[in-house]
């Protein structure tokens, strides 16, 4: 596809109008009935799978109102769906895609694993050479022994029962907005009964040294096993950790006798050896995630070596078993993918988000636009709206939108990851508008807007999203200030 010769599909018309709350979500009816006609073949698979799956899939981080697009293939940046729309890939499989569709280096090295046969039953060679290349490049982030699993949930949950048994606790200091995979997750509110494992957690504000000590000071001495902390909260909008208050909780958790665990699922990406070592922080254990496995199914955990050697079948005290932990797939493609994603290519991904994410920021300088950002200070509330039009709360919740008076639009994150977020009373309408209309410009994206760049997005692309941010702006500028 020719970047610059893209046309916008239906939905796209613009309008310098006023636009109320009623107008915007008719304005959102007119661009889902729109979709659903443009995407036939994504509908009408979306129903089938209703069939077999509770909503019509068996990711829920996938669907998307009124039903998720559906794919057919992918080459480098680009998606074509079943309905044979080509998109511009800006989610990166939400920071494991991080080498796109078709790298073929990676393609080369599964072909090469699978032609000797797979699901040996025992050792490969593979495996041992993927571990010393997660060691070498970890290690300034306390990476000393690994162990792989199959997923970032896989990987946290080993690291919290590492933490348990070796300090001989049950309580998990967690935070507000975290997220650890689909049995570890602690949103804001709540709308159903979880599916968390049933541990002791104590759950305190991020970025809000004041409240995590507060969240402390009820815990018996002695009881507390692990502090389990993303450097940014990823699937939590992009917020940015504070690094005095991430070294505080590091410095907190060997007051106290507890582990402190670093969740780099997501930020690994984001620096060569880690985000962990470019803030200074050496944790007890690090958890990875499936970008060190060429994009493959994978996660892995490891830390201290007196911690890990529990792992040690010839003499430790803890099992951890799967079939696919050391599968020649993953091992192969993640051996690979390392070497693909060295330093430099590193910097560049970061300095392309950098980039992007300062782009779409002057832009809502240039248009008026309040860019509201949760607040990074850890000597003010945490995780809450640097907001103008309504009180703060003094627990360190994020102020509902739903409170405030007005609309507005932001951006946060760091590198080759960030989120586009809405606030206000349309902040849900607003944001569904934002995907249909990239959607429009031929751009896919979370309909929750995160967005992680993959290692085949251009400069070209970069400005393909300013362009169609810029567009939206302008529509809805009325609405957004």
């Amino acid at each position: 596809m020719i970047i610059d010769s893209f046309t916008p599909q239906s939905g796209s018309i613009l309008s310098n109008s006023p636009v109320s709350a009623e107008t915007l979500q008719a304005a959102l009816s007119t661009a889902q009935q729109e979709y659903s006609l443009s995407n036939p073949e994504s509908f009408k698979t979306h129903n089938e799978a209703c069939m077999n799956f509770p909503g019509g899939n068996t990711r829920t981080v996938l669907h998307a109102s009124p039903f998720p697009m559906a794919f057919e293939s992918g080459k480098g940046a680009e998606l074509t769906s079943l309905d044979g729309k080509v998109y511009v890939d800006f989610l990166g499989e939400y920071t494991a895609g991080i080498y796109g569709h078709s790298n073929e280096k990676i393609a080369s090295a599964v072909v090469e694993a699978m032609s000797n046969g797979w699901n040996y039953g025992g050792p490969n060679k593979y495996e041992r050479e993927l571990a010393r290349k997660a060691i070498q490049r970890f290690s300034p982030s306390g990476l000393e022994l690994v162990r792989f699993t199959n997923s970032g949930t896989e990987s946290n949950t080993m690291a919290l029962a590492a933490a348990l048994a070796f300090t001989k606790r049950k309580k998990i200091l967690v935070f507000r907005n975290g997220y650890h995979g689909g049995t570890l997750s602690f949103p804001d509110s709540l709308n159903s009964i979880n599916t968390n494992l049933p541990h002791d957690f104590v759950i305190a504000p991020y970025n809000n040294i004041e409240g995590t000590r507060n969240a402390l000071s009820f815990l018996p001495q002695s009881t507390l096993a692990a502090i389990l902390v993303e450097g940014i909260q990823g699937s939590g909008g992009c917020v940015v950790g504070d690094p005095k208050f991430l070294k505080f909780l590091e410095t907190t958790a060997h007051q106290l006798g507890a582990l402190f665990i670093m969740d780099e699922v997501m930020t690994s990406r984001l620096t060569h050896h880690g985000l962990s070592a470019s803030l200074g922080l050496k944790p007890d254990l690090v958890t990875l995630g499936k970008w060190v496995g060429g994009g493959m199914t994978f996660g892995a955990f490891g830390g201290r070596k007196d911690i890990m050697s529990m792992f040690d079948p010839r003499y430790g005290i803890l099992g951890h078993s799967g079939t696919f932990n050391n599968n020649v797939v993953t091992m192969a493609a993640g051996c690979c993918g390392m070497d693909i994603y060295d330093e430099h290519e590193v910097e560049r991904l970061n300095a392309l988000g950098e980039d992007l994410r300062q782009r779409v920021e002057n832009l809502l300088v240039e248009y008026g636009i309040r860019n509201w950002k949760p607040r990074t200070s850890s000597a003010t509330q945490g995780n809450e709206l640097d907001c103008p039009f309504t009180g703060l709360v003094p627990d360190g919740k994020r102020i509902p939108s739903s409170q405030l008076q007005k609309n507005s639009m932001g951006i946060t994150g760091q590198g080759s990851m960030m989120c586009i977020h809405f606030y206000g009373p349309s902040e849900d309408t607003l944001k569904a508008l934002f995907w249909h209309h990239m959607l429009d410009y031929g751009i896919y994206m979370a309909q929750r807007g995160f967005i992680a760049l993959n290692l085949e997005l251009t400069d070209d692309h970069v400005g393909r999203f300013e362009e169609a941010t810029r567009e939206f702006i302008i529509r809805y500028e009325d609405a957004l200030r």
